[in-house]
Order: structure tokens, then C-alpha cells, then sequence
């Protein structure tokens, strides 16, 4: 079938522990571009997680019902049903809702590139166990997240640092290679992140970042 239509309401909601998001990119199997949708249930929910973006996506809002308050690098602007809101990167911008129920679709994309997809909403059911510390659970279920959606680059790189936390080198080193192979330039991010520390000095971490 060439086409698929589906309501906000039947795309169940994810959540990272923060804002949580109907995933309309990975519902539909979107791979040229990166769209979500964001709902304030109650008046005053954060909308969009505070962010800026910096080197990275070209981000274009419309709130598609209630009214939302932007706050765009400490700039507040209100914007009711059907209107536009484009940030460019590198502008930290978040989103309050002042009406119950007010949801936000947000696109973006990286100028000059193509879209690649990360793969950040399936793994955001992940991220609380990682915050909370219990590393062994986290990779033990990103493992199974990583199995389910092979198509995905971010969930490979986050298992890796989930298993460096908890003690499992080889398992680390492993699927970092792979989120390398897929997209090589989580190469530099791992160079500075402190979740790779217990195994920095492996021999063939080393290598593999080419430290």
C-alpha cells in the first residue's frame, strides 16, 4: 500500500521520562524527514523538552490544538491553533502549554543533508532505567530494542554506553562498532563521553575511537 492514515490518537504515546511524544516518523516508517507530536495534557505541562539544536536540525512547530507559550532563548511568544513557529539551530527553545490538551507537531531536518533517523523514540522508554542508575537492566532490555528495530543507529551507541556502566566491555565495544559502522560520527562524541570511562583504556576502545 502506497499511503496510510492514521489520527494523533492512534499513535501510542513514548516517553523518556520527560515530555512524552506520539512517534509519527517511526509510526509510519518515515525516512526523508523527522516529525513528532508533542501534547500538554494540563495547563502548564512542558510541551518540548528545553533544547538548542546547535549544529544540528532546522526545527519548524505548528500547534495543531489548545494554545502554547514558546519560550525561544528567553523570549516568550504565544502561539494559538494553526500557527508556524521555525527555530533555526542553535536557539534554545522550549514549549509550555497554556490550554489543556494543547499538542504541537514538530519537523525538522539538518540543512545541507540528508535525513538519517536515530531511532531515539524507540529507545526513550529505556532512558529512565539509565538515569536512574540500573545499567544491567537498561542494556539487558536495549538489547532487546536494538533486535527489534536493526534499522536504527542511536539505540547500537546507547546499549554500548549502557553496557560500559555495567561492566560488560566485549558487549560494549561490539555494538559501538557497529553504531560506527552505521554512522560514523558518533566516533567523536565517543571520545568525550564520560559513560565509556570504565573503558577507556581497553586496548581495543582505544583503538576503535582511535585514541
Amino acid at each position: 500500500m502506497s499511503y496510510e492514515i492514521a489520527s494523533i490518537d492512534e499513535i501510542d504515546e513514548v516517553s523518556d521520562g520527560r515530555c512524552p511524544l506520539r512517534p509519527v516518523r517511526h509510526h509510519f516508517g518515515i525516512s526523508s524527514f523527522g516529525v513528532n507530536v508533542w501534547t500538554g495534557k494540563a495547563v502548564g505541562d512542558r510541551i518540548i523538552n528545553e533544547h538548542d539544536e546547535a549544529g544540528e536540525h532546522e526545527e519548524l512547530y505548528l500547534v495543531l490544538e489548545g494554545r502554547a507559550a514558546f519560550q525561544l532563548d528567553g523570549e516568550r511568544r504565544e502561539a494559538s491553533s494553526g500557527t508556524f513557529v521555525f527555530v533555526k539551530p542553535g536557539m534554545k527553545r522550549t514549549a509550555f502549554a497554556e490550554e489543556a490538551g494543547t499538542s504541537i507537531l514538530a519537523l525538522g531536518g539538518m540543512p545541507g543533508r540528508a535525513y538519517e533517523a536515530s531511532g531515539f523514540e524507540v529507545w526513550a522508554p529505556i532512558t529512565p532505567l539509565y538515569q536512574a542508575g540500573q545499567y544491567a537492566e537498561a542494556a539487558d532490555r536495549g538489547r532487546e530494542v536494538v533486535e527489534a528495530h536493526p534499522e536504527y543507529f542511536g539505540p547500537l551507541y546507547n546499549l554500548a554506553c549502557c553496557e560500559s556502566l555495567a561492566d560488560r566491555p566485549a558487549d560494549a565495544i561490539g555494538h559501538l562498532r557497529q553504531a560506527f559502522e552505521r554512522f560514523g560520527e558518533m566516533r567523536e562524541w565517543a571520545k568525550t563521553d564520560t559513560d565509556f570511562d570504565p573503558i577507556r583504556n581497553e586496548p581495543e576502545f582505544k583503538q576503535l575511537v582511535g585514541e
